[in-house]
């Protein structure tokens, strides 16, 4: 029987350290090396050089590639240069993460190699975006349905909006995971002058698509004999830091950014309640975590959240609805610990790893054993992107093109923006 191999490009690499798909990309190489495959991760390093490197990680090859841009070019130039390595590699099976640089992807097309993309959410459609940052992502995600084999949603609504692009039959909804938290020490809590005190938790990036403005604005409206706790970096020269700063009233407690897990996973377990305000997203990572946690959950109304948290979650889509909830919660702990039990219940139904995990190793599987050896190509297959050119080509091996890398100098990469 043969090994089963897969490549992992989109990520800025493995182990986990930068947000929602290197965690993902983290797990699922580690699953399915348990599981006797053979995976290869690509991975940014941004201390310059000219040779592309190769090392081991827990059993998973992990394919250095530096860079010698920083931020979004930099991003751009480790995707392509991913995209051209892996070429060389005669792989049978792509797991791209983001469809941000899907215009790149093109060449695994030209080259015949099977291409699964996670879609990841609707980047196209956030606030923070400028015009020509749409552009660039709007056509992306349009390059990225054409281009990729097949597509993997990680929300029913974000499978629908792709079916406008592509037939139903090439896309797959497979949500994301996280981890149970069943018991966590208080003692982290206890640091933050958090224990004996009931407070409700906000985990987002400062952005105004988030609603945290809102929240904060809800929670002050009146004095609540609770705190409401806001990760982050906050700063006041930054206008809307400044605003949700300025909104805040003295229950309002802001601890930073804080990247010690065992501290996150202790806030999320003993809060009163979670309050989520993405307004546009697929399954965010940071609302299953806080089910994963058994958190009582307030979300803004939207078709994500409400799929996501389930219909014993309370929604809103004013401040004053907000406040309302925020009320209803500090007021009632019975409630909250209701809400908690079936956030808990539906996490497990749907969102635990080793469920989401094996819906991806049956998709990988299949792909990988549907594909069939390659002929040798001939003019028309090769225009038609049906098998790869008959040896590997280095002069196709050009960077990519100022004016390319220029057009989206500032677009993020989809992990970055947290949906």
């Amino acid at each position: 029987m043969a090994v089963r191999q897969l490549f992992i490009l989109g990520t800025r690499g493995i182990p986990a350290r930068h947000g929602g798909f290197e965690t993902f990309a983290e797990r699922l190489a580690l699953y399915l090396t348990q599981r006797g495959w053979e995976v290869t991760v690509y991975c940014q390093s941004d201390t310059p050089g000219s040779e592309i490197s190769e090392d081991s990680w827990q059993g998973v090859r992990r394919i250095i590639v530096p860079v010698t841009r920083a931020g979004a070019l930099g991003t751009m130039e480790f995707d392509w240069k991913s995209i051209r390595d892996v070429t060389t590699r005669d792989p049978a099976l792509v797991l791209t993460l983001g469809y941000n640089t899907a215009l790149f992807c093109t060449y695994l097309r030209w080259h015949g190699i099977t291409n699964i993309i996670n879609m990841d959410g609707l980047e196209w459609r956030r606030e923070k975006w400028k015009f020509h940052e749409r552009v660039w992502l709007w056509l992306n995600e349009r390059v990225g349905c054409w281009t990729g084999n097949h597509l993997i949603a990680d929300h029913p609504a974000i499978a629908a909006h792709l079916a406008t692009r592509v037939k139903r039959k090439k896309i797959t909804t497979i949500p994301y995971g996280a981890d149970a938290v069943d018991v966590v020490s208080t003692m982290p809590i206890r640091a933050l002058g958090l224990d004996e005190v009931r407070y409700g938790l906000v985990i987002a990036r400062p952005e105004p698509e988030n609603s945290v403005l809102e929240i904060v604005t809800a929670f002050s409206r009146r004095p609540r004999g609770a705190r409401l706790v806001v990760l982050g970096t906050y700063h006041r020269d930054h206008p809307y830091h400044r605003a949700v700063l300025d909104a805040a009233s003295e229950e309002v407690f802001f601890p930073g950014a804080i990247y010690d897990q065992q501290v996150v996973r202790s806030l999320r377990y003993h809060a009163n309640f979670y309050v989520h305000g993405h307004r546009v997203g697929g399954t965010n990572p940071s609302l299953v975590e806080a089910m994963g946690a058994g958190s009582a959950v307030i979300a803004h109304d939207n078709v994500f959240n409400r799929w996501v948290a389930g219909p014993e979650a309370r929604f809103f889509a004013t401040e004053a609805d907000c406040d309302m909830h925020i009320s209803a919660l500090i007021g009632d702990p019975a409630t909250a610990t209701a809400m908690g039990i079936a956030s808990a219940q539906r996490f497990r139904s749907t969102f635990r790893w080793d469920n989401v995990l094996a819906q991806y190793e049956a998709l990988l599987d299949r792909h990988g054993r549907d594909e069939q050896p390659r002929a040798a190509p001939t003019v028309a297959n090769v225009q038609t992107g049906a098998a790869r050119k008959p040896a590997y080509d280095p002069t196709l091996q050009t960077d990519i093109s100022r004016s390319t890398l220029a057009s989206a100098a500032s677009a993020e990469t989809a992990e970055a923006s947290l949906k």
